[in-house]
Formats: structure tokens, C-alpha cells, sequence
């Protein structure tokens, strides 16, 4: 969420960036709620004032016999009593339309982000690896998946529904050794690993600004104010809210695989075929909490880390600047990484890393204080990145390993992790 101050000083600014973002914010009714507000909170601190002027008075008055007087300044106290009670109702009616307004407002972005319309104007901002080119007719991963027999889309259906799949054999084992080779890569590089729940309250889901934008997207449990978890910065970047580190401390590097479940809703027709739009789906997550001073160059170490796995698989992908009009709720800045899909003749998003700065930290409550710099405390900076999708890992290494006999060639950092297995065929 943004900082009521900032939004107030900055209205123009913040009116404009709303608007490169594609996002709705009202400006003229957020200065009116905002002037009302102030008006009530001096109004309440005038009463205080007078309610703690006559209160002291009293004892006076008793001390001195003055008993009439003492009894009509006693109700006047009742009475101003009542006024407050009556203008701070108002007043927390007011912060709390100007709270829902400024939780559907989305992130401030940075200055160095791209102004653009949509996906189509993001930048690119490197690339990695050459693009396989077949000497036989490749196969996306849907065909490859199932003629390996290690995809099962028509289960998937019978079990559960549409966008749901069954993996079987080396599928399994793959998804399996995917998730342990990223969780056992992203700790050696600084990451502590940890094991969350796949449920999230209201509130944690509100610390990272899923809610309330964003409940269409979420999977709701029977258990009043649980949901599936979408990803697991949910869980990660919470795990330190309503807290106070200390700056050295900072950063925090965490990272966890989860199930994630998404509605997916406004996809319809997006990506129908294979295993990269689906309701659940494995992903390993990375989050950072850090110091605004440090956020941004932790951004670029987050990306690296993104990309090392990629790296070390040996696949094509290329880094994108997502641009106003593309970039997340929460976010100030985002890198896409995209890996070469020969289906789709182009790259594929398999990892968004972004720095949220303080829009998380803020409705969450993490905070960290520095005695040497600073009094009191002040919000940190989060981030977050996919560290990576496992599914969308799985189809690219199907499709980019595959070979003319219709087998596919298991990365070499992978067979460890594949207990010795070279290639993936039909039994």
C-alpha cells in the first residue's frame, strides 16, 4: 500500500504513474477524503486538549471547595466525551474508506521503468544461449508428454477438471528432481530453505496485496478465511510480518517449493494446450526482505539467481524490463526471465523477479531499526521472484532435449537427481 503522505504529496505524480499502470485511482476523491480526515483529527486533538485542560481543572476546584463548579465542569467533560466518541467514529469511517481506496491502488513504479501500454513495449535486456535449431520435426511438450507416457492430460481431466495433469514414470521423477535441484542451487547461493503451509489466512494474503484485488484469482477454502496459496512469497514474505528486525540482519534470503493454485481468471484461451497455464502447479519461490537502500541491487542478485538455473540446465532465455502497462500489482520494478519454447517459436515466461519496496512491508508490518542511522524504526524493502516454475521448467527441457526417436536427453545436471537416468523413453 502506498504511504498516505506520499500519495498526498505527490498527488499529481502518483495520478500520472496510476495512469501509465492502467490502474484506477481517484484522485479527487482521495483529496477530499484526506481533507476531511485531517479535519477530524484536529478536531478530536482540540477536544483532547480541552477535555485534559478541564479534567486537571477539577482537582483544582475540589481542593478549593468549589464544588458547583467542579460538578459543571465534570459534565462538560461528559459532554465533550460524547463529541469525541461521535467525530472519531467519523474519523475511522474515514481512514478506513481511504484505506480500502489506497489498497486498490498498486505500486509506485521506479524511475528507471519503461512507460508502455502492455507486453508489447516491455524491453529486453539481455539474452542467454542459442536457440536449438532441429534437423527432424520437433514436438511440443503435449505430444512429447504423452507419447513418453510421463504426461496424462485426459486424467488429469477425470480427477479434477479441466487445466489439471497427472505425471507418471520419469514425469514424476522429473518434477521431483527439478524442485530438488532448484531448492539445493538457490541454498548453496545464501537461501534459507523453508517448508510452509499451502493455506493462507486473510491477513497474511493481504500482506502481500493479493487481497483484497485479488480474490477472483484465489482458490477458497470451506474453512471460513483460508485460501490456497498462489505462490510462496505469500507465506515467505509474512513470516516476518508485525515484526522489527535489526539492520543486520538484513537481508533476509528464503526460499521454499509449494503447490500453487491460481483461478487463472481472464485467462480463458490463454495457453489451453500443455502443462504452462494450469490451476496447480509446483514452483520454487525466492523472497528477500532488505533495506531500501539495498532493495535494488538485491533485485539484480535475485534475477542472476533466476537465471543461473536456467544456466546450469543449459536452456536459451532472455531477460525482459517489464514496462508500466505489464508490470504486478505489488511491484516497482520487474524482470521477466523467458526460456526458448521451439512450440511457441519464441520465449515463454518461467520467472518474474520483482522489488516491491515498501507496498508490502507497509501492509504487513516489517520493519527494521537501525540505532546507528536512525530513531525508531522504518519499513523494509521486499522482494520476490519464481526461482523457477517447475512445469514450465519441465516442458522446456522436454522440447529443447528432445531428440528424433522421439526419447529426450535429461540435462546433465540433472541425472544425479534422476538417480543415474540419461534419457527419458517409453517403457
Amino acid at each position: 500500500m502506498l504511504d498516505i503522505k506520499f500519495v498526498r504529496e505527490n498527488l499529481d505524480a502518483v495520478s500520472e504513474a496510476m495512469k501509465n499502470r492502467k490502474a484506477t485511482f481517484d484522485a479527487e476523491l482521495f483529496s477530499k477524503l484526506d481533507v476531511e480526515r485531517r479535519e477530524l483529527i484536529g478536531q478530536e486533538e482540540a477536544l483532547q486538549a480541552k477535555r485534559n485542560a478541564d479534567s486537571k481543572a477539577i482537582g483544582g476546584l475540589m481542593k478549593e471547595g468549589k464544588a458547583d463548579e467542579a460538578a459543571e465542569m465534570k459534565e462538560n467533560v461528559r459532554k465533550i466525551n460524547e463529541q469525541l466518541e461521535d467525530i472519531s467514529a467519523n474519523r475511522e469511517k474515514v481512514d478506513a474508506e481511504i484505506t480500502d481506496l489506497l489498497m486498490h491502488v498498486p505500486n509506485f513504479p521506479a524511475e528507471d521503468v519503461p512507460v508502455g501500454e502492455d507486453e508489447n513495449d516491455n524491453v529486453e535486456v539481455r539474452r542467454w544461449g542459442t536457440p536449438r535449431e532441429f534437423d527432424f520435426e520437433d514436438k511440443p511438450h503435449w505430444d512429447l508428454g504423452t507419447d513418453l507416457d510421463i504426461i496424462n492430460f485426459d486424467c488429469g481431466v477425470k480427477l479434477t477438471g479441466s487445466r489439471f495433469y497427472v505425471l507418471g514414470g520419469a514425469g514424476a521423477r522429473l518434477e521431483r528432481a527439478l524442485i530438488n535441484f532448484m531448492i539445493d542451487t538457490h541454498t548453496s547461493r545464501g537461501y534459507k530453505e523453508w517448508w510452509v503451509p499451502a493455506l493462507a489466512n486473510k491477513t497474511t494474503l493481504t500482506g502481500t496485496a493479493q487481497l483484497p484485488k485479488f480474490e477472483d484469482d484465489l482458490y477458497k477454502t470451506t474453512t471460513e478465511g483460508l485460501y490456497l496459496i498462489p505462490t510462496a512469497e505469500v507465506q515467505l514474505t509474512n513470516i516476518h510480518s508485525q515484526e522489527t528486525l535489526k539492520a543486520e540482519e538484513l537481508p533476509k534470503k528464503y526460499c521454499a517449493f509449494t503447490p500453487c493454485f491460481r483461478e487463472e481468471a481472464g485467462s480463458a484461451g490463454r495457453d489451453t494446450r500443455g502443462i504452462i497455464r494450469v490451476h496447480q502447479f509446483s514452483k520454487v519461490e525466492m523472497v528477500k526482505v532488505t533495506t531500501p537502500e539495498t532493495g535494488f541491487d538485491e533485485l539484480e542478485s535475485m534475477t542472476a539467481d533466476a537465471e543461473n538455473i536456467l544456466q546450469l540446465l543449459n536452456l536459451p532465455y532472455r531477460v525482459i524490463t517489464l514496462c508500466t502497462g505489464d508490470i504486478g500489482f505489488s511491484a516497482a520494478k520487474t524482470y521477466d526471465v523467458e526460456v526458448w519454447m521451439p512450440s511457441y517459436k519464441g520465449y515463454k515466461e518461467i520467472s518474474s523477479c520483482s522489488c516491491c519496496t515498501d507496498f508490502q512491508a507497509r501492509r504487513a508490518g516489517i520493519r527494521y531499526k537501525d540505532p546507528d542511522k536512525f530513531k525508531g524504526s522504518r519499513l523494509c524493502y521486499t522482494l520476490n521472484g519464481s526461482g523457477l516454475a517447475v512445469g514450465r521448467t519441465m516442458a522446456a527441457i522436454l522440447e529443447n532435449y528432445q531428440n528424433e526417436d522421439g526419447t529426450v536427453t535429461v540435462p546433465e545436471v540433472l541425472v544425479p537427481y534422476m538417480g543415474g537416468l540419461t534419457k527419458i523413453e517409453k517403457l
